[in-house]
């Protein structure tokens, strides 16, 4: 079976898991700050990206990127990245792509203004 790393160069990580193994360095929100996200919060997520360059893998790390959500699901939320991934040839992941994660993924919150969110992300914020 492929993994979306395989396939599209990235996959969420858990950042519930990392705190569980550096609970005194990695600090995450509390669970129900995590489960009660809003239609225009922003949530750092964890991405891991593969990046190759001539078909062989040359780094893979996990980065912290931000999603502002649009859509709150009943078992997580829709966003619209709101980070640059950069490139690479196998990373199929770009600035305002849309994904779907959960609270396990979600490492910060923040409330962005209304006037960013209009202006960046009219589409979803009229």
């Amino acid at each position: 079976m492929t993994t979306n790393i395989e396939k599209n160069g990235w996959d969420l990580r858990s950042a519930v898991d990392r705190h569980r193994s550096f609970p005194d360095t990695f600090h995450i929100p509390s669970e129900h700050a995590r489960t009660s996200l809003q239609r225009g919060d922003a949530a750092k997520i964890l991405v891991d990206i593969e990046t190759k360059e001539n078909g062989e893998i040359v780094d893979r790390g996990t980065h912290r990127m931000w999603v502002i959500v649009i859509a709150v699901l009943d078992d997580g939320y829709t966003g619209v990245l709101d980070s640059d991934p950069g490139s690479a040839e196998n990373l199929h992941l770009s600035h305002r792509d849309v994904i779907t994660f959960n609270a396990e993924h979600v490492c910060q919150i923040d409330q962005p203004p209304k006037d960013f969110l209009v202006q960046e992300y009219a589409q979803y914020f009229q």
